[in-house]
């Protein structure tokens, strides 16, 4: 039996086999997380910012049941204005595929992808993680196994703020995932600099970050690394009204008896609405911020491999 096809972009695969800087981007940002036209200009901005930086940009996503490591524009404009798609994490891919359904990949998805194709850094917003009240429903984010047998370089802002962030980290820890502050010890909370838990480690400079991912794959381990890159405190939401907000957002949620997967979208709708659309303007740069830093890394990484 032959594996499930995956098309992998001419441009990618030449970028990968010759050791040049290439960074992977999710589709779930501009398929099912920002509002029209702001996805498709995201998404397009990323690419664009990367290639300025000399860095080969790989949007992932499902196109037609074809798993997808660097979509085209034309693709990226076609997921962006199609209603109805599936959000495709690892469990969905076979179905996605084998129905021939378009899909936007989420992290657990795009980061197995990316391995496939051999891309070693992954740029996204937030994680998923565990979810209040996991203890009883065993709501927990396929992000966390996924990225735990997956060695990627996942760049992010913590996870959403909307999940138990303690629990979250501690699921990190028995998962042997390592989690590295860039340029500061105190783990952030997406919307928000610093989301109150303080972690173990901290590179302040590419450079340290890819011996870090050297020193991994030289030690032949199986998890991701995750790079927590904190929002510029001067573009966060004040994070006393983002505690006020989300008092409110779960009490609505309750009330109107909202639980399990239908959480998670209707309290980031919540927050958007609540804040007048700046939470997504604070998303949007947290998701620059980090797929700057994504392109950084990865130079780092084909310079380190170059010097060897």
């Amino acid at each position: 039996m032959t594996g499930l096809p995956i098309r992998i972009s001419q441009e990618v695969a030449e970028a990968v086999a010759a050791g040049a800087p290439v960074v992977a981007l999710e589709s779930t940002i501009f398929t099912h997380g920002l509002p029209r036209p702001r996805n498709l200009e995201v998404a397009l901005e990323a690419e664009e910012r990367l290639r300025a930086a000399g860095v080969v940009p790989a949007t992932i996503g499902v196109h037609a049941g074809v798993p997808t490591v660097g979509l085209t524009t034309a693709q990226i404009e076609e997921l962006s204005a199609a209603d109805g798609l599936d959000k495709a994490s690892l469990r969905d891919l076979p179905v996605v595929a084998a129905l021939g359904r378009h899909g936007g990949t989420t992290v657990a998805a795009t980061a197995f992808l990316a391995h496939r194709a051999g891309v070693r850094v992954f740029s996204t917003g937030g994680l998923g993680g565990v979810h209040f009240g996991a203890s009883e429903s065993f709501d927990e984010s396929a992000d966390l196994t996924t990225l735990a047998a997956t060695p990627v370089t996942v760049i992010s802002a913590g996870v959403k703020s909307i999940l138990d962030i303690r629990a979250t980290l501690e699921r990190f820890e028995t998962l042997n995932i390592p989690v590295i502050g860039y340029r500061t010890r105190h783990y952030p909370g997406f919307y928000i600099t610093d989301s109150g838990h303080e972690i173990a480690y901290r590179v302040d400079t590419p450079e340290e970050a890819a011996r870090v991912i050297e020193a991994r794959d030289g030690l032949d381990l199986p998890q991701a690394v995750l790079i927590a890159n904190p929002v510029d405190p001067d573009k966060q939401l004040p994070p006393r009204e983002l505690d006020a907000l989300l008092t409110r957002a779960w009490a609505e949620a309750d009330a109107r008896g909202i639980k399990g997967n239908a959480s998670t979208p209707f309290l980031l709708d919540f927050i958007q609405r609540d804040t007048e659309g700046r939470s997504l303007e604070v998303n949007i740069e947290v998701y620059r911020g980090n797929v700057r830093l994504g392109g950084e890394i990865a130079t780092a990484l084909a310079a380190a491999r170059n010097e060897a």
